[in-house]
């Protein structure tokens, strides 16, 4: 009967054969053993194609060996490695040489085998049909804290979510384990934000809730603030009658002849409010004579007036005249009152300075009375009489046509035998708020 061989080569001698060379025999069959079960052997194989291990029976053979590595090789499509079917062994494959090591694949010559996942040494065994890997994940038992090196959970390994609050000390959060913009808003309770947990300068414009004031400049503004000192509503505004906008004026220049024909003004649409000036006419100063004094006239009365008004306002007003001069040895003449609104109660009026008087002796005469105001907002008469000053020494900026002399004011009486200075003529100036 011949010899027979089992599936890893080994040749299987029958009763009576071999006479002779039994021992050559069994030598050769415990090299194959040796082979088997701790053969090493490198093996070159080719890219993105099928590298053949072959089993030969009673000869030493490359898919014999325990242990096969792929020698150094880059791989770049798919690539094969088999052995024969009917091989029942456990092998151990060194893939550490190799790159791009997920294109290999590993099996039996009609079997799927196992696709290699990293370029590490891997074991595998065949049941005569396949190859199968033995990894991590195919084999039993549990592993122990004590078997994980400290670095050797990466983040990589824990799947999401399978760290819970449990597994996590109340000390081991701190600082530095917190990235930046990390802890949102949901986290935070609102009672653990305190003033005391502010730092100084830490709190801008970006971090104040919007309170839907309009951004601006406000002039004479209104404000309005909520109980937390917010400013909820702002607004431009009277601001104590400032904001005035001179809007109309008149200034009666010197002359003979009295000026008393009436004119209207007519408020703009806008204005809210009005503030009216006026300042009767000067009285004139009397005339000299030889042996006789004589007397300057009185100022024109000043005074204003002020109200609110809406569209459609308008009121007559006239702007009294110059009081003349007198003649040698006479007495000047009044100077004309001015009004605002209609007679005979007008909303506002101031009267004409009382002409120079005129008599013998030195320095002869009365002194001349001012004018007045016995109508209106307020009497400016006995004030120190600056028309300038109250003006803002700007008469030729609103009357740029009116004479330089100053208005309502009394005319100087003569010191030579001529008749005396006529006074100022009146004038009205309005202004309107809007």
């Amino acid at each position: 009967m011949a010899s027979s061989y089992n599936t890893i080569g080994l040749e299987l001698m029958a009763t009576g054969e071999n006479a002779g060379t039994w021992g050559n025999k069994t030598n050769s069959n415990l090299n194959l053993i040796q082979q088997a079960v701790a053969g090493y052997e490198a093996v070159t194989i080719t890219d993105s194609a099928t590298t053949t291990l072959v089993m030969s029976n009673a000869a030493l053979s490359n898919a014999r060996n325990m242990i096969i590595k792929i020698a150094t090789i880059t791989l770049t499509g798919a690539t094969t490695v088999t052995i024969p079917d009917g091989v029942e062994k456990f092998y151990i494959f060194d893939l550490t040489a190799v790159t791009g090591v997920t294109n290999l694949t590993i099996k039996t010559a009609s079997g799927t085998g196992f696709t290699a996942g990293e370029a590490k040494i891997v074991a595998a065994y065949s049941d005569g049909t396949d190859l199968k890997e033995i990894a991590l994940d195919t084999l039993g038992g549990t592993i122990g804290s004590a078997q994980i090196a400290n670095n050797a959970v990466l983040s990589a390994a824990i799947s999401a979510n399978q760290v819970t609050t449990a597994k996590i000390a109340d000390n081991a959060i701190t600082t530095a384990k917190i990235s930046a913009l990390q802890v949102t808003a949901d986290k935070i309770a609102q009672s653990t934000i305190t003033a005391a947990k502010l730092a100084t300068d830490s709190v801008g414009p970006d971090q104040l809730i919007s309170t839907g004031v309009t951004a601006g400049s406000y002039t004479t503004a209104n404000i309005t603030v909520d109980a937390d000192g917010r400013i909820t509503a702002a607004s431009s505004g009277a601001g104590g009658d400032g904001g005035y906008i001179y809007t109309y004026g008149y200034f009666y220049g010197n002359g003979p002849e009295p000026w008393s024909a009436p004119t209207t003004y007519t408020a703009n649409p806008t204005a809210t409010k009005i503030l009216v000036y006026a300042i009767g006419g000067g009285g004139g100063g009397a005339g000299n004579q030889s042996g006789y004094g004589k007397q300057p006239g009185g100022n024109g009365g000043f005074g204003y007036y002020t109200a609110p008004v809406s569209a459609p306002y308008s009121q007559p007003f006239t702007v009294g005249a110059a009081g003349p001069g007198g003649g040698n040895g006479n007495p000047g003449t009044s100077g004309s009152p001015t009004y605002f609104g209609p007679g005979p109660a007008p909303l506002l009026l101031v009267t004409g300075g009382q002409g120079g008087d005129h008599m013998s002796g030195t320095p002869g005469g009365n002194p001349a009375n001012a004018g007045a105001m016995p109508t209106g907002t307020k009497d400016l008469s006995d004030r120190d009489y600056n028309i300038y000053a109250a003006f803002g020494n700007n008469k030729s900026v609103l009357l740029p046509s009116a004479p330089a002399d100053i208005p309502g004011r009394g005319g100087a009486g003569n010191t030579s035998p001529t008749p005396g200075q006529p006074g100022g003529g009146g004038m009205i100036a309005i202004y309107e708020l809007i």
